[in-house]
């Protein structure tokens, strides 16, 4: 249970919301501006009443101090915001012309060979101007937001997260410099270590909610800190969106076994999950509430595609068109839209012109390696899904793609390689070490293969229980322990999985343990009471067990 705000702590941050609105939409940081203007208008009503006069004033009153935590001088605040300003809009202008220089989507100037040229001179005038400023106290925080901007462009990722840090702690109301420090995070380690060294302010804990939605972290204690801060902003969207994606990112209580020739998003024939369905409902709210807000509306057009709402799917893309057609995510709701109807070759024309947008838009890059895939371009569909690891290592979607789609060319051991990037992202996925398990079988390394197999069969046994699979390598407290579970009859099995397990101690020429598989197999499909009255065909089966034929469900 959060505690309340206090009237005068309350008043505080609305001024804090208003006056961030103020100082980003000076600076040209309309994202930021938006995000802080959403937040502030996502107060309680009973919170505002009788408080929004003084807080416009005082917000009013401190406008000539915006950007930093304490007094400047009037000259000092302009030095710096239009050196800001200046240095921005080269950086813009760089990027600007790098697009056009890198011209067509997939074309040979198109991944990495055209670069922003500006970078140099930007980071040289910044440091410049840090050394003439030593003192810290001096700065208001966005000259550190954009040179950590020109460190990342420019790949130098720790120096960086240092930078952004410090801008933060200047200013922690530019939520830009947020989403660039999340960025750059890449597991929960990583995300414990950095929380250490932040402010200890509501923006950290919004941070900490938003960075572990994008490491797919969605445990009942994130669900938890965000119950928490939606006390505090019941109707903000921003939060809401967050929520929906933790339960999409969840993705049900079971994964249908790993099929090669399928995209990952591709499932149309499973039940849909119960997750989905909660996320669903979430983006269909927010699109009641606010339907001109086009934020996330991607991730709910995938969820749309995966559970088959084609009316839906059309309905929200015809809303998208007619609010704004030149925004990305429109373009990927279209997009989904022609691929859930099979048109595949209309589906790459969309997804070609939401990253002719913004080529960094990472859900169209491995959406558009789908539709490659589909359309049996492996070239193409594997040149996307390496532009989305280019624009984000930790999208596990793309590096499942990837090995998918080597997969099909048989080039098992590439395979293996980009499948066991995707388990190590999205380690609690059944589906991920099924890919695992085949490629491993595929290479002749059975014994891996096994293990593979089992530890799908383990974090699917955790997640049927409701309980937070451990991590850990092959072998681990993970496997035992699921194992002796399943062995009692205590934890519910794929029955593919099993047999697969079967079959792999047949062609390594254990027979009891093949054996002890198979009844395990038909204990699943048939149910204990079944196994007991089919005692003879079961053995049958153990004893037939180097045919290739799979027994028939009863």
């Amino acid at each position: 249970m959060a505690y309340p705000l206090s009237e005068a702590a309350t008043l505080d941050l609305q001024t804090q919301l208003q006056q961030a609105v103020v100082a980003c939409t000076e600076r040209c940081l309309y994202h930021s501006a938006k995000w802080a203007a959403e937040l502030l208008n996502s107060f309680p009503e009973s919170d505002q009443d009788g408080q929004n006069l003084d807080a416009t004033k005082k917000a009013a009153k401190g406008k000539s101090q915006v950007g930093s935590g304490q007094d400047t001088t009037g000259q000092d605040t302009l030095s710096q915001k239009s050196l800001f300003l200046a240095l921005y809009a080269k950086y813009m202008s760089g990027e600007k012309l790098r697009d056009e220089e890198s011209e067509m989507i997939l074309g040979p100037q198109d991944g990495g060979v055209a670069v922003n040229k500006e970078l140099v001179g930007i980071n040289q005038k910044l440091e410049d101007w840090f050394r003439s400023h030593p003192d810290s106290n001096d700065s208001q925080g966005w000259l550190e937001y954009l040179y950590g901007v020109v460190l990342a462009k420019g790949k130098n990722e720790a120096d960086a997260k240092k930078w952004f840090i410090r801008s933060i702690h200047r200013y922690s109301y530019n939520w830009g410099a947020w989403q660039e420090l999340a960025n750059l995070i890449e597991s929960a380690d990583e995300l414990t270590s950095i929380a250490k060294q932040l402010p200890e302010n509501l923006m950290t804990y919004i941070f900490h909610i938003y960075t572990c939605q994008e490491l797919y972290i969605a445990n009942d204690q994130i669900h938890q800190q965000l119950d928490q801060i939606q006390e505090y902003f019941p109707n903000n969207a921003f939060l809401k969106t967050q929520r929906a994606l933790l339960w999409y990112h969840v993705k049900g209580t079971k994964s249908p076994v790993h099929q090669p020739h399928l995209p990952l998003l591709l499932h149309r024939a499973n039940p849909v999950p119960t997750d989905f369905v909660r996320a669903e409902t979430i983006f269909t709210s927010l699109l009641k509430t606010d339907p001109f807000r086009l934020d996330a509306l991607d991730h709910y057009s995938n969820i749309l595609f995966v559970m088959g709402r084609t009316p839906q799917l059309a309905s929200l893309a015809q809303l998208a068109s007619q609010t704004d057609r030149f925004r990305p995510e429109t373009c990927v709701v279209v997009g989904n839209y022609y691929s859930l109807k099979s048109e595949h070759e209309k589906a790459v024309i969309y997804f070609r012109r939401a990253l002719t947008l913004d080529r960094t838009f990472l859900s169209a890059w491995t959406l558009m390696g789908h539709e490659y895939t589909e359309m049996k371009n492996t070239h193409a569909a594997i040149e996307s899904y390496r532009r989305a690891v280019d624009a984000n290592r930790r999208d596990y979607r793309a590096w499942y793609g990837l090995g998918q789609t080597y997969e099909l060319l048989e080039m098992y051991a590439y395979a293996l390689w980009y499948y066991q990037r995707a388990a190590a992202l999205r380690s609690h996925d059944p589906k991920m070490w099924h890919a695992v398990g085949s490629c491993f079988a595929r290479v002749g390394r059975l014994p891996n293969a096994v293990r593979a197999y089992k530890r799908a069969l383990a974090v699917g046994a955790f997640h049927e229980a409701g309980v937070a699979a451990p991590g850990g390598p092959f072998g681990s407290e993970l496997e035992t322990t699921a194992e002796a579970g399943w062995q009692r009859g205590a934890a519910a099995l794929d029955p593919e999985t099993l047999w697969q397990i079967a079959g792999l101690y047949e062609r390594m020429g254990d027979r009891e343990e093949a054996a002890a598989y198979v009844e395990l197999t038909l204990a699943q499909e048939e149910g204990p009471e079944g196994v007991l009255e089919g005692e003879g065909e079961k053995r049958a089966i153990s004893a037939r067990f180097s045919c290739s034929s799979r027994p028939s469900r009863k």
